[in-house]
């Protein structure tokens, strides 16, 4: 059975699929990575902490970017010491920095353009508001 890992856009969460590792070379620690975010490792003292530790970095690793959209663990082959943990992650800094705007031409009927600046309504607005609708971002 496939994971269910997508946006839960009404709280602009994505959850992520991490691994956790245990080691006990040098006392006991965890290290946090994640096939999702390439190059994202952190670590905790404990289990707990890595996990916390792995929202911040994938989070900062993902602020100025496309994030990639979570995969299902289900085929990662995990060593003994290892766990695979899901974190949250808030995606409204990665919404708000990347809202700039963009001009996009669209197409639309001529009487329906003319009624529009007629009735002073901004077909931009219309039009990004039925897309935050129609993509689930409300």
């Amino acid at each position: 059975m496939s994971a269910n890992l997508n946006v839960k856009r009404e709280h602009n969460l994505l959850i992520y699929p991490i691994i956790i590792s245990k080691f006990t070379d040098d006392g006991e620690y965890f290290v946090a990575t994640s096939p999702n975010i390439p190059g994202m490792v952190t670590q905790g003292d404990t289990m707990a902490d890595a996990a916390y530790w792995s929202i911040d970095a994938i989070s900062t690793m993902i602020e100025d970017e496309d994030y990639p959209k979570p995969v299902d663990p289900s085929n990662w082959e995990l060593n003994d010491n290892q766990i695979i943990v899901y974190v949250p992650v808030d995606m409204s800094k990665w919404i708000q920095n990347n809202s700039h705007l963009v001009n996009e031409t669209i197409t639309i009927p001529e009487y329906i353009n003319a009624l529009a600046i007629e009735n002073g309504i901004d077909v931009s607005q219309i039009a990004t508001q039925a897309l935050i609708k129609e993509l689930g971002l409300e």
